[in-house]
């Protein structure tokens, strides 16, 4: 819960529900910019198979979540992560190198992608479910929630389409979401 004193939980040093919304905003913009690029990567290699379709219509809901996302940057004053440039083109080459390894291995870097956003957005949806005044940010946990939903759904579309059929599945998959996770991280502070 927040605290009269608009600070963010009750543990010394915990952030104040300003700079706790600031980094969902700062890394969830940053999220969904990555996610731009790396299908992005995927389509410049595999733009003229019959995978291109899937990838587009992918593509799409991520361009439409980077740009609910850069109205909310504006919207609240938050600072973009210092790291944009990196993801920029870090994106795009993990994009393109999974698909240059293949279809299934691009698949399966969506799923992998797509289960540590899903994780991550159903943690944001929780705290912003315990902030004292929840109609404040209702918005904002709505757009969260919908866009986790999408997020599954391309994890099932990735599945469906041979993701677990990539050369060292596992490996890939747990390389990925490790990237993921200290992507998420840095953004978040940077």
């Amino acid at each position: 819960m927040i605290s009269s004193s608009k600070t963010y939980g009750r543990i010394l040093g915990d952030l104040k529900k300003e700079e706790l919304l600031s980094r969902m905003v700062r890394v969830n913009h940053a999220g969904e910019y990555g996610a731009k690029r790396i299908y992005q990567g995927q389509l410049a290699v595999l733009g003229k198979t019959a995978d291109a379709e899937v990838l587009r219509e992918m593509a799409v809901a991520e361009e439409r979540h980077l740009k609910a996302f850069e109205k909310l940057v504006v919207k609240r004053k938050v600072r973009p992560t210092l790291l944009m440039p990196f993801w920029n083109v870090a994106g795009f080459a993990l994009g393109a190198a999974t698909a240059l390894a293949g279809r299934e291995a691009a698949m399966a870097c969506t799923v992998a992608i797509e289960e540590v956003i899903e994780e991550h957005y159903a943690e944001q949806s929780a705290q912003l479910e315990n902030f004292s005044n929840k109609n404040a940010e209702s918005e904002l946990k709505e757009m969260i929630d919908e866009f986790r939903i999408e997020e599954i759904e391309h994890k099932h579309t990735a599945l469906d389409n041979d993701a677990e059929n990539a050369p060292g599945y596992f490996f890939l998959s747990s390389a990925v979401k490790a990237g993921s996770r200290i992507a998420i991280w840095l953004s978040e502070r940077l």
